[in-house]
């Protein structure tokens, strides 16, 4: 099954202006839709999802985007521009790895790395960045491994470990980079002392057609029933994910209908496409 991933980023009701933030920071990005609950902001063809979803969640480094660019006066502007009621958390600066690379927090708190390089070598701008810390340190590779078996055309395109030489555990990973579908993703280990892990402030919306591929997704990924509510889930490692019928859009798009569907969805763990179109 091969299905659409896009990344959903949980704001306290400052979708919108978030939204035109990103917009003025990142030139090819421009709104694609909005309403009271949700805007969609796109570049280079990848969407972000902008959620409205209140105070619960807040953003921190366990997932942050790797955003590359072809020259240092782009990752500098772009640097300058999210440093503005944000804070560095690793400085620019040019490191063994990139001419010019920094790791910078915005005020939303939001995480972003920034980094030269070619974009042919990753295939896209924006990439997710999974920072496995604290009791889910050490299992990047375990979880680059479930992730590319439950995706159908995935592939590891490389895996650096850290070595007896560097500050952190030898064996685990370094820096990764693996493809679910058309979508990149890297992944990292750290066990250093953090005060965060993954939440659902950052979730991954997997897009289905058929009620057969959401039942298929529901089970391959969710761990915690607790977590199980209005198609979101949390897999094995702490990850959020929503596994959304396609044709959620367009019934809520129908003024007639949207009331009803939300009112059923509301009540639902995993989606039932059939009673959401019968709502």
């Amino acid at each position: 099954m091969k299905n659409q991933i896009t990344t959903c980023l949980w704001f306290d009701n400052k979708a919108k202006e978030a939204a035109d933030f990103y917009c003025s920071v990142f030139p090819d990005m421009v709104i694609t839709s909005e309403n009271h609950f949700v805007v969609t902001i796109e570049s280079f063809g990848q969407k972000f999802i902008l959620l409205n979803g209140g105070p619960h969640f807040t953003f921190n480094p366990s997932v942050s985007f790797f955003v590359v660019y072809e020259t240092i006066e782009e990752v500098d502007k772009v640097w300058n521009l999210m440093m503005k009621g944000g804070s560095a958390l690793m400085p620019l600066d040019k490191y063994e790895f990139s001419k010019k690379y920094g790791w910078v927090q915005d005020k939303y708190g939001v995480s972003w790395q920034l980094w030269t390089g070619k974009m042919k070598d990753v295939g896209q701008k924006f990439s997710p960045c999974l920072l496995f810390t604290n009791e889910q340190a050490g299992k990047a590779e375990q979880a680059i491994q479930f992730y590319t078996s439950v995706f159908d055309d995935s592939s590891v395109n490389g895996i650096l470990k850290y070595t007896a030489n560097d500050p952190d555990v030898e064996g685990t990973v370094k820096h990764a980079q693996f493809k679910l579908g058309n979508e990149v993703f890297m992944a990292m280990d750290s066990s250093l002392a953090h005060a965060f892990s993954f939440n659902e402030a950052v979730s991954f919306v997997v897009n289905c057609k058929t009620q057969e591929e959401i039942d298929y997704y529901w089970d391959k990924l969710s761990a915690v029933p607790e977590a199980e509510q209005c198609g979101w889930l949390k897999d094995q490692f702490g990850v959020s994910w929503q596994i959304v019928p396609s044709i959620l859009g367009e019934l809520m798009s129908d003024p007639s209908r949207s009331e009803k569907v939300v009112k059923a969805f509301m009540q639902m763990k995993k989606f039932d496409i059939e009673k959401l179109i019968m709502a």
